[in-house]
């Protein structure tokens, strides 16, 4: 098997990569797509069919939009970012000011998914449409629900239309410009890029070539034709490898090839997704029968990630024991050299969350980190992620009558509390009441979407909406589970180890000497402050502490397991911040665990920050002895090492101590490699270290783009030494 490596990048790679640093990377800024919806929908004003709306909706946009081809560009399909005229920006104004606010509105989570990627290269658009008319054929439009399902698939054809017509705009515009291109070289590659175009995704692909392109442009049309972000482009190294091979074979691409279109591919996705949010790909894992499938594709799409250097694409190693050492060396080789990617899962203990969650073996083996780490099924997926946030300490501080920062209630009474399991008690039901209300919430949020939602194009590559002729937004796919995140959960155990020992076991402090000091935010009394801190702390392989971890995760996990999604589906679990630790922590008083007001959370379910005082292998200890595996919303655990002079050498001392994780049970593993002094550095001259990319909390991002807040929450972490 012949992998690349240790490759160095294209000088087109670079280019690119340059290019799409300077790019303003903000759908929210592309008035021109806006405008095009805005236009769309008062065209289709006098359709009765909601839903058929929405398919021409999306239709429309894309027959819109003004293609654009950069140069160097390879792989083609991103936001023009034209600035609209000014008749055009009245136009765009008046329709925000007095249309949008009449149109129905529709809340809850949308993407955060992989689509059926098999579907787009086996069938083409042109296969999904002969799908589609053979159900319209067998349908009796007598029947109200017949009736109903044929308006569906309407609308289906009305949006695959437009994705269809957009391409064939690329491909008109990558001819004009190889008339005009006076190299030889890139004028070829301009001329391909039109036959490409004019083939895929329309018909089924069959180059390597072909196939990247294809993927690449229904992702970006969901984006742009349903107003949204974040797909996920599934396991390439699965559903590519039997292009890649045969060209290969055939003689019409080398490895170095294939390398370079990967990376073209990633770097896309830089030019059109805002920084702070995640996008990206998997490889490895299993497949259904139970053999690790790891090939040599799986490297490549790995070593993008050296290749590109930008906070995307977000990139996920599936790891399993029979995972070869090779490619999980990689991995640490990268990590080792600063590079925030890839992230390392674990994939036996996610499958056998998904099969619990009662997926077949198939499905529970295609999975996706959503964005970070959430996981949601390839192709079958209305999952709403991080649905909602739910701020464990703050459940702490009502039982003890604190109210929030810069909320306007007064603190409440303190209760009569007689011991610790007493507090536990007032605790879980403080709890309970927070998910009964967090799931009605959402819930209703998926009623609206199906009273004033749908999303036809992209219901088309998710199953089983064709099968049964029903919108995603309307039930039509195979899983709508409410994907829960719990935030602060170190705080939290930290906070009720520290009241247990010092008012109900030492009786050196009573709750309302406690509170009154949290109140206060310990100014006058950092006394008990220090006290507080001396007390024992999560991550430190100390079972006085994990075994409240395991005792409060537990419980979060059954009490989600009582509750449903609107569409009848599971509500599950996880420990996903993304940027929710700094913000629940803003509104949040100072805690038990010696926190101050306002400072954020932990960063996922690992040790709060800098509280590992006995090394990396006690902090995995401590976080594998709860159950990892229902909490399929997702698990970050957040690891620092200071930069080595010789990165292989850090590399082989993190790879035990990676594999020691996830042999323990451990969800997922993420690294930063960087130390204090460049980091400090990029705050005081922060144009020098535009791509200075940092893990934060289940994403990666640029150290210069976060707040303040959060490059001190960052800069805390411990810096380990193996």
């Amino acid at each position: 098997m012949r992998t690349v490596t240790e490759s160095a990048p294209t000088a087109r790679v670079l280019r690119l990569r340059e290019h799409a640093l300077q790019c303003a990377q903000t759908l929210g800024s592309d008035g021109e797509s806006q405008l095009a919806a805005a236009r769309a929908w008062l065209r289709s004003g006098t359709e009765a069919n909601y839903l058929l709306r929405r398919g021409l909706l999306a239709g429309e946009i894309l027959r819109q939009l003004t293609p654009i081809i950069d140069a160097d560009e390879l792989l083609v399909g991103k936001f023009f970012g034209r600035p609209l005229t000014p008749a055009e920006q009245t136009e765009l104004d008046d329709w925000q000011r007095l249309g949008e606010p009449a149109t129905g509105k529709a809340y809850g989570q949308r993407a955060h998914m992989a689509i059926d990627y098999e579907r787009v290269l086996r069938q083409g658009v042109a296969g999904v449409r002969a799908q589609i008319a053979a159900y319209r054929t067998a349908l009796d439009l007598t029947r109200a629900g017949e009736l109903a399902k044929d308006g569906f698939y309407q609308a289906c054809l009305a949006a695959l239309d437009g994705l269809v017509a957009l391409a064939m705009k690329y491909a008109d515009h990558a001819e004009e410009l190889a008339a005009r291109e006076s190299d030889p070289a890139r004028r070829a590659e301009l001329y391909e890029i039109a036959r490409v175009c004019r083939k895929v995704p329309e018909s089924p692909a069959e180059t390597f070539a072909e196939a990247l392109q294809a993927i690449h442009f229904v992702t970006f049309c969901q984006c742009a034709g349903n107003q949204m972000l974040l797909f996920q482009l599934g396991r390439p190294d699965r559903y590519l490898l039997p292009y890649y091979r045969r060209d290969l074979a055939a003689g019409r691409l080398t490895l170095e090839q294939a390398q370079e279109l990967i990376d073209c591919l990633g770097i896309l996705l830089n030019e059109y997704t805002p920084r702070g949010l995640a996008v990206g790909w998997m490889v490895g894992g299993r497949d259904a029968a139970g053999g690790d499938i790891t090939n040599e594709l799986s490297y490549l799409f790995v070593q993008a990630v050296g290749h590109i250097r930008l906070a995307y694409p977000g990139v996920g190693i599936c790891w399993t024991p029979e995972t070869p050492p090779a490619l999980l060396a990689l991995a640490c080789d990268l990590l080792a050299r600063g590079y925030s990617h890839p992230a390392i899962f674990n994939d036996d203990v996610i499958t056998r969350g998904l099969l619990r969650l009662g997926l077949s073996h198939r499905d529970a083996c295609e999975y996706i980190h959503s964005t970070c780490v959430e996981i949601t099924p390839i192709g079958i997926s209305n999952v709403y992620v991080a649905s909602p946030y739910y701020n464990l300490v703050q459940g702490l501080h009502d039982v003890l009558g604190i109210p929030p920062l810069h909320s306007d209630q007064p603190p409440a009474p303190l209760p009569e509390i007689a011991s610790f399991a007493e507090l536990l008690e007032r605790y879980r039901q403080r709890v309970r009441a927070m998910i009964r209300d967090g799931v009605l919430s959402e819930n209703r949020a998926m009623l609206s979407r199906a009273q004033s939602g749908g999303f036809p194009l992209l219901s088309c590559f998710v199953n089983d909406c064709l099968n049964s002729g029903t919108d995603i937004d309307h039930g039509g796919a195979r899983v709508n589970w409410l994907e829960s995140s719990f935030v602060g959960l170190a705080n939290l155990i930290d906070a009720l180890q520290a009241i247990r020992q010092l008012v109900f076991v030492e009786g050196t402090l009573t709750l309302a000497q406690l509170r009154a000091a949290l109140l206060a935010n310990f100014v006058g009394d950092e006394a008990l402050r220090a006290q507080l801190a001396r007390t024992p702390k999560y991550g430190n392989d100390d079972d006085r502490v994990d075994t409240l971890a395991s005792e409060i995760t537990a419980f979060l996990h059954a009490e989600c397991a009582r509750h449903h999604s609107y569409w009848g589906d599971a509500v599950v679990p996880g420990f996903f911040c993304w940027i929710m630790h700094e913000r629940l922590g803003s509104v949040t008083g100072a805690s038990a665990d010696g926190r101050v007001a306002g400072f954020p959370f932990a960063d996922g379910s690992g040790p709060a920050q800098g509280r590992e005082r006995l090394g990396p292998t006690a902090a995995i200890r401590s976080v594998t002895k709860w159950d990892h595996t229902p909490m399929i919303g997702g698990i970050a655990v957040n690891l620092r090492f200071q930069p080595a002079d010789n990165p292989r050498t850090l590399a082989a001392s993190m790879q035990p101590l990676l594999e020691t994780f996830l042999t323990l049970g451990g969800f997922e593993a993420q690294v930063n490699v960087v130390d204090a002094a460049t980091l400090r550095a990029a705050q005081r001259h922060p144009e020098h270290y535009r791509d200075l990319v940092v893990r934060v909390a289940g994403y990666s991002d640029y150290f210069v783009s976060l707040s303040p807040e959060m490059q001190a929450e960052v800069m805390l972490r411990s810096e380990m030494e193996i």
